[in-house]
């Protein structure tokens, strides 16, 4: 185990983890164990860095939101892992690590000489996690994936809209975000083994294993009636009242999750006779009713604005709410939610705290995104590589030059062997090459 970090930093204080990933999961990931006080290096393209660098606008002093949104707390170093050099200085910053992560295209990172046998003959240790978008074993795990594709292939799209309309897709990269959560999870999970066998461990994500899994009830109740679920739009398959209702200047949220909730929106309705009827009395009459119910509630939230119902659902102990946008839901939660940092470039700019907290230590770190390449002469001193080593490496742009900064290239991206293509701006969430 390392002990490069302070040790007052947080839990994973101590831990170094090596991000080889890029876009989305993999850098949520580790994102996410920086937040609990590991110290993340990143390796970039030394002149492209992370695709995300380009997915603008909107930006800010050159630096894409997207980016912002997923490398907090790491340091950069632009690296030319398909040089043999690059792959050399790759390798001792992997034994000077605990953790890897990567989401090449299967079978990318071992064409550069890192795969998870070849890191794993020199650092036993290590604990190597690889993000891919199919699982071992399925007929397309040899193929890239994108979120979009995989919210198609998993079923999410189907289960998501109105129940007259199209399959939709999510409004946000979520398939993506639960490979994170399941990579960082795990990862965890791997180190505490480690403690108690002094062995690593080869972690494998896969997006579309984590969109089946995040599937959870809906995915049970398919399996279970051999049927598909359907669409629900704003509504529950399987509670009632559980969905939006219109009132007289917009929409709110209501989610009476059981029994007991269901008879105090009675309650707040002036409706005892609702809560009476044995067509409404336990959860699965509600559901066999759904319509009727449904029809006799819409009337009722007719009567006054969404602000006067959330109000007094709330005081009536329903969960309720507006339908909020994103900034005015961010505004809403304040410092619970959204924290601000310095960055370099930036100065200071907000971000989302992660959804967990530690009562003993923080639960974010106060590092910001790095610049690209920011850090590669600090990482690599700390390697032993003198300033002249640096200097030759730099004139053969193996690694970053020292005036990189910000992203202002041309956006090219780079296929699993290292040789660049120009491709157009990239307009989908993310993809595992």
């Amino acid at each position: 185990m390392t002990t490069t970090s302070d040790p007052g930093g947080g839990p994973l204080a101590g831990i170094r983890v090596l991000d080889l990933s890029r876009v989305l999961a993999g850098p949520y990931a580790t994102m996410l164990l920086a937040d609990l006080g590991a110290e993340v290096i990143k390796v970039e393209h030394p002149v492209r860095g992370d695709d995300t660098r380009y997915w603008a606008p909107p930006s800010v002093a050159g630096e894409s939101a997207y980016f912002l949104a997923v490398n907090r707390g790491k340091r950069s170093i632009g690296l030319d892992l398909a040089s043999p050099p690059g792959r050399d200085l790759a390798l001792r910053l992997c034994a000077a690590a605990d953790v890897v992560v990567e989401n090449f295209r299967p079978g990318g990172a071992a064409r550069l000489g890192l795969g998870h046998e070849q890191v794993r003959a020199a650092v036993p240790h290590l604990v190597y996690c690889s993000i891919s978008a199919y699982p071992a074993g399925h007929p397309q795990a040899a193929d890239a994936g994108f979120d979009a594709a995989i919210q198609a292939q998993s079923g999410l799209m189907a289960v998501t809209g109105d129940a007259t309309g199209s399959p939709t897709k999510i409004g946000v990269a979520l398939v993506d975000v639960l490979a994170g959560l399941n990579a960082s999870t795990a990862i965890l999970a791997a180190l505490r083994r480690r403690e108690q066998t002094g062995h690593g461990e080869h972690v494998t994500v896969s997006l579309l294993g984590s969109a089946l899994s995040g599937l959870v009830n809906v995915a049970q109740n398919a399996l279970i009636t051999d049927t598909e679920p359907g669409r629900h739009g704003n509504a529950h398959p399987s509670i009632v009242p559980y969905q939006t209702f219109e009132t007289r200047d917009g929409v709110v949220m209501v989610a009476a999750g059981n029994d007991q909730l269901y008879r105090r929106l009675c309650t707040v309705l002036r409706r005892p006779d609702l809560a009476d009827d044995p067509r409404f009395t336990r959860n699965s009459d509600r559901v066999r009713h759904r319509t009727m119910l449904v029809d006799e509630l819409a009337v009722e939230f007719l009567g006054r604005t969404t602000a006067e119902w959330a109000e007094a659902l709330r005081a009536g102990g329903v969960p309720a709410s507006p339908v909020n946008g994103v900034l005015a839901a961010l505004r809403d939660a304040g410092s619970s939610a959204v924290a601000t940092l310095r960055h370099p470039a930036v100065g200071p700019w907000e971000t989302v705290r992660p959804g967990f907290a530690l009562a003993d230590a923080d639960s974010l770190t106060d590092t910001p995104p790095p610049l690209l390449g920011e850090h590669t002469d600090e990482v690599l001193a700390e390697l032993g590589v003198d300033a002249a080593r640096r200097a030759a490496l730099r004139a053969r742009s193996i690694i970053a030059p020292t005036d990189v900064g910000a992203a202002d290239a041309i956006p090219v991206s780079a296929d699993d062997t290292g040789h660049a293509q120009d491709v157009p701006t990239p307009t989908t969430e993310t993809e595992c090459r």
